[in-house]
């Protein structure tokens, strides 16, 4: 992905479905009656997060297209929660940061496996520390104490990545706290930085920043050793200025989201789920977005190796000819 700034939300809404919407009209058709399901299941993340913010937003819109009787997100801890919700049938779908997905989708799952029904946005991983603690640089978190994302998160699998890639923070004691304990640890000062795998602006985030004033540590410093050893699921992105208060633009660590399911869903449920990412893109845009979305024709299928579902790669095919 190119390291320049992502297009703000009002283009992304003035554009995204132009161009899929009357592709895709011709090639689905409504669920009967006999094959709408009572109830989906969206898992999302941690409230103030964007996993939340984007499950609710697809549910409701699983539930207003008539896809199913109800649609409900599902308040989770994160990736790894919600991929092992989906593989055990608790959930029909989960966002999940593209490293976790794959990890999971090489391991064959009695029952369906894990596919993907395509790129949605893009997580940023904060480095988030407080204005007035002195610390600028990552070398600076030697010795200090960081959240590093509650257990079952995404952020807890990435983070000890970057943590081990050179340059590595020596010292740094880790505690598995997620967003919102977070950050409430860095208000009373129990911790010295928090890290967090979310979308810009984090709405959580940004209210502590203008609370207490908070600033970003840059961690692109990373991203080649961590390619090296995990794949290629890593990328440079900048989190503008001022997106948490006053804090400067700040280079990090970029990681895809998918919308993942079974192998198993069947197929006139995902053709229907691809054809919302698609047609109502605009509609699932999270108020709080700065424009980090991949609704796009040309970014939906790039699933950083996790196998699209058959049903979403057939729709696509048509789609691209």
């Amino acid at each position: 992905m190119s390291s320049r700034t992502m297009p703000r939300r009002a283009v992304l809404r003035a554009g995204l479905s132009a161009g899929l919407a009357g592709l895709l009209l011709p090639v689905w058709t409504a669920c009967t009656p006999e094959e709408k399901p009572q109830k989906l299941t969206v898992a999302g993340g941690e409230p103030g997060g964007f996993y939340l913010e984007f499950a609710t937003l697809f549910a409701e819109l699983l539930q207003r297209e008539g896809v199913a009787e109800a649609a409900v997100p599902l308040t989770t801890g994160g990736s790894l929660e919600n991929i092992r919700r989906v593989l055990s049938g608790e959930a029909t779908f989960a966002v999940a940061l593209a490293d976790a997905a794959a990890q999971a989708a090489a391991t064959r799952q009695p029952g369906g496996n894990l596919v993907a029904l395509g790129k949605v946005y893009q997580n940023y991983v904060h480095c988030i520390v407080r204005e007035d603690s002195g610390l600028r640089s990552f070398a600076d978190l030697a010795g200090k104490t960081a959240g590093v994302g509650e257990v079952g998160s995404g952020t807890s699998l990435t983070v000890p990545r970057i943590l081990s890639a050179p340059p590595a923070s020596m010292g740094l004691k880790q505690v598995n706290l997620g967003l919102n304990q977070g950050l409430a640890a860095l208000r009373d000062r129990s911790i010295d930085a928090l890290f967090w795998s979310g979308g810009v602006p984090t709405a959580a985030i940004a209210s502590t920043a203008n609370d207490i004033g908070l600033r970003l540590i840059d961690l692109s410093e990373h991203i080649k050793a961590m390619r090296e050893q995990y794949g290629v699921f890593y990328d440079r992105v900048l989190i503008p200025a001022k997106s948490y208060g006053d804090a400067a633009a700040t280079w990090t660590v970029g990681v895809a989201n998918l919308l993942l399911c079974r192998s198993d869903l069947a197929d006139h449920l995902v053709s229907e789920a691809v054809r919302l990412l698609a047609e109502k893109a605009q509609e699932l845009v999270p108020k709080t977005s700065t424009g980090v979305q991949f609704l796009s024709p040309e970014t939906l299928i790039n699933t950083a190796g996790v196998p699209l579902h058959p049903a979403a790669e057939a729709a696509y095919r048509r789609l691209h000819g």
